[in-house]
C-alpha cells in the first residue's frame, strides 16, 4: 500500500511495503511535477525508543557491527563521529549490490528522538542531487518502539527510480538491529 497525494493506493508494491509507507511526490507547479519526493516506513520494534535514539545519536559507529548489511564504515573527515561536520564513508550492500557513501548529522532533536543524515558521494550522487535519511524512534504505550525512517530526496533526472533498495536496506537493517539492542 502506497500513500500518494493524501490517498492510499492498492496499486502493487515491493513486499518491504507491507509495513505502512509512505510515497508523497511534490509538484514544483500545476504543469511541472518536481524531481522531490519522500518515502518512508514505520516498523514495530521491541528495544525502546531512548535505546534506539542513542544507538543512532552516540554510538553510530557500532551500527556496523550489528548487521551483515553494511561491510564497513570508517571516519572520512573530523575527529568525532557525532560532530555535525564530521563525515563517514559507508560501504553496504543496498539493493543486491555493493553500495558506497558519504553521510553526516545535519540535525538532531533529542527532546523528539529525531535525527537527519545528509547522505552522498559515489554511488548517491550517480542518481539523487539531494538524499536524506531521517530516523524517528517513537515510543508505544506498551513498550517498544515505532522506527519511521524517511527519505528525502532530488533525483538527477526523470530516468531514476525512487529509492526502494535503500528504504529495504533500512528495514531489514533495523531488524538486524533491534535484536542486538534488546540483548543490550
Amino acid at each position: 500500500m502506497f500513500y500518494i497525494s493524501g490517498i492510499w493506493s492498492q496499486y502493487p508494491s515491493p513486499s518491504i511495503f507491507s509495513h505502512r509507507c509512505l510515497f508523497v511526490p511534490f509538484l514544483a507547479s500545476s504543469l511541472i511535477m518536481s524531481l522531490s519526493a519522500k518515502i518512508s516506513i514505520e516498523i514495530g520494534v521491541r528495544a525502546t525508543a531512548a535505546k534506539w535514539f542513542n544507538l543512532f545519536a552516540a554510538q553510530l559507529h557500532h551500527v556496523q557491527n550489528l548487521t551483515d548489511r553494511v561491510h564497513g564504515t570508517k571516519l572520512h573527515h573530523g575527529d568525532d563521529w557525532h560532530h555535525n561536520e564530521s563525515v563517514k564513508h559507508w560501504t553496504s550492500t543496498i539493493a543486491g549490490k555493493v553500495t558506497t557513501y558519504h553521510e553526516s548529522i545535519e540535525s538532531v532533536d533529542e527532546p523528539n528522538k529525531t535525527i537527519t543524515f545528509k547522505v552522498f558521494g559515489e554511488d548517491i550522487d550517480n542518481q539523487y542531487k539531494v538524499f536524506k535519511v531521517i530516523l524517528q524512534a517513537i515510543d508505544k504505550d506498551h513498550g517498544g518502539a515505532i522506527i519511521k525512517w524517511t527519505i528525502e530526496y532530488e533525483w538527477i533526472g526523470e530516468e531514476v527510480d525512487p529509492p526502494y533498495g535503500f528504504i529495504e536496506y533500512l528495514h531489514k537493517g533495523s531488524r538486524d538491529v533491534d535484536g542486538h539492542l534488546l540483548k543490550a
